[in-house]
């Protein structure tokens, strides 16, 4: 529940503190006084956007505080199961008083004129976002636009599911519908990209088989070049290198005999001088080095040969390979690097063209799964229609509507399979299978219509009332604020109006915004907001009432003017009643 609020610095308020009790209370001041103001600060506890000019003329920044005791074995448990998992050191303080009692909850907020807004959960930094989760947790605001939103099939489905539980329920659809939606978008894609893949998959499978043609000239496009070389000169070559091996290895006194000579010379001498080790080694070097020049040129003299044939080939591939060098822009290891490149896209379309079968079945399936979880929320809903009906008639008849037929006229969607993906998209929506509209006829004999078409404000504000009468003992949310929720009701049904709110108070805390007198005198507590002006500048203060204070509000409140006899008699009679 919520215990304290704090204001500095918003609009008209300069500072104020205020502090509430469980069970039902009410914040009451004249026209214009600044009753919005409270609203507006704990709609920025809430997580909503700050309006332009809520920071008051001349500070830095306008700060909003609020105190909450969370009772861990009531609504509690969603608000400790949203700490646990998104801000775990909020309850640090909790788990080391061993996690007995309440928990203490401090939510601000600050606007600044030249900043961004800043939000915090028990002095620590947090994002608007979860700030708003977090308060949704503990408080819900209703006003006037929010009977607005009674008008919304949306919102009716989203009032029927919290009167039964169905939360789980939708939430199975939601998942069942996002897997089937992700794949049937996946497959549309295919088809209306069927051209363009269709036109890609024939480049590539060209490119690839080309570059898989030229493959091997490519990896031995080198060993090509030293080929050619050799056969473009095979005659010349031949003939010269077979004289200098002649010179060097064959003919009398060549160079590798000489040098087998001079050796053995050396040998002898070395014994003997040993200066000559030197040279000695020396010799032998090169008697080995020419021994295998012989054999490398032996062997290099066997292969030159002249195949005026095989020069044409070797010439065919590599212009060949320098055409794809070309195409492509890269060199030789370019042109292979860029043929595993093209096969990986090439594997890829091919599996897509091969997947796409798979995945229509995939789809087909997900569709199924989705019908089936969409009849189980149907079911679930038609059955909490009756309950839903009775409970509502039975609070619109204490509230002054005895009578009245309250019904809920249900559509449900049967779709084909085959239809287009928006037509199914529209049909299988996130709220379900169905449509849904609340009807009212609220007078005996008169014809169900919807309740745009047949309620007046003060009917709305009473159906509202009715629903949230109903949901009241399945709501998750502790603190439920009123925001003139009376408006257009009348003073006549002022009492039962009160009676309804006091009976919400059983399982809420209950805060009313209101302007009836008999409301203001059903609650336990009693704020007054008021506007005064002091040296040209003017301010919203909020005082706390009992005994004659409250008198005469709640006088004032009756006839304009609290020092008038009759109404400070009625206003006693009200408390007095209520005191009984």
């Amino acid at each position: 529940m919520l215990v304290e609020l704090h204001i500095e610095d918003l609009a008209l308020i300069e500072r104020a503190t205020l502090t509430f009790e469980d069970g039902f209370g009410v914040i009451t001041g004249a026209t214009g006084a600044g009753k919005s103001l409270l609203i507006d600060a704990l709609g920025l506890l809430l997580g909503e956007r700050a309006r332009t000019g809520l920071v008051r003329k001349g500070a830095k920044r306008a700060l909003v505080e609020g105190r909450f005791l969370v009772d861990p074995g009531g609504y509690g448990h969603q608000v400790l199961a949203w700490l646990e998992d998104h801000l775990p050191t909020a309850l640090e303080d909790w788990h080391d008083e061993g996690r007995e009692g309440t928990l203490e909850l401090i939510l601000t907020r600050s606007v600044a004129v030249e900043k961004r807004s800043q939000a915090h959960v028990n002095h620590r930094p947090v994002t608007q976002k979860m700030q708003r989760e977090l308060a949704g947790l503990l408080v819900e605001i209703h006003g006037q636009n929010d009977q607005q939103r009674l008008f919304d099939p949306e919102e009716q489905l989203r009032l029927l599911d919290t009167f039964g539980g169905m939360q789980d329920t939708l939430q199975g659809y939601r998942e069942r519908r996002g897997h089937w939606l992700a794949n049937a978008e996946r497959l549309d894609g295919y088809a209306n990209q069927e051209a363009e893949r269709l036109q890609r998959l024939d480049l590539l499978r060209f490119q690839v088989s080309e570059l898989t043609r030229a493959g091997d000239a490519v990896r031995d496009k080198h060993a090509l070049l030293a080929e050619r070389a050799r056969l473009r000169h095979a005659g010349g070559l031949g003939l010269e290198l077979s004289g200098v091996a002649h010179g060097l290895f064959e003919a009398d006194g060549c160079a590798l005999e000489e040098v087998q000579k001079a050796t053995k010379v050396l040998e002898a001498w070395a014994a003997k001088v040993p200066d000559v080790e030197e040279p000695l080694q020396v010799l032998h070097g090169a008697a080995t080095y020419l021994e295998d020049a012989s054999s490398q040129l032996a062997s290099l003299l066997d292969g030159i040969e002249t195949d005026p044939m095989r020069l044409d080939d070797i010439e065919s591939q590599l212009v060949a390979v320098e055409h794809l060098e070309r195409k492509y822009g890269t060199d030789a290891e370019g042109l292979l690097q860029r043929s595993e490149e093209l096969q990986c896209e090439l594997n890829e379309l091919e599996d897509l063209e091969a997947g796409e079968d798979a995945l229509q079945d995939q789809v087909r399936r997900d569709f199924e799964s989705m019908i089936q979880s969409a009849k189980l929320l149907s079911k679930g809903r038609r059955k909490l229609v009756k309950g839903l009906q009775k409970e509502v008639e039975s609070a619109l008849d204490k509230l002054g509507l005895g009578g009245s037929r309250f019904r809920v006229k249900w559509v449900e969607v049967q779709g084909d399979p085959d239809a287009e993906l928006s037509t199914l998209r529209r049909m299988y929506g996130p709220q379900g299978a169905e449509k849904m509209e609340f009807q009212l006829s609220a007078n005996p004999g008169e014809p169900l219509g919807a309740l745009r078409s047949v309620a007046s404000g003060g009917e709305m504000a009473r159906i509202m009332l009715a629903l949230r009468g109903a949901l009241a003992v399945r709501m998750s949310t502790p603190t439920l604020i009123f925001d003139e929720v009376d408006t257009g009701v009348g003073g006549r049904l002022g009492p039962e109006v009160a009676d309804h709110l006091s009976r919400l108070a059983g399982h809420h805390q209950v805060l009313c915004v209101t302007h009836l007198p008999a409301i203001a005198a059903r609650a336990a507590g009693h704020l007054k907001v008021e506007k005064t002006t002091e040296k040209g500048r003017t301010q919203t203060s909020v005082l706390a009432l009992f005994g004659k204070g409250r008198e005469m509000e709640i006088a004032d409140m009756i006839a304009g003017g609290g020092d008038q006899k009759t109404a400070l008699a009625e206003a006693r009679r009200l408390l007095s009643a209520t005191s009984c």
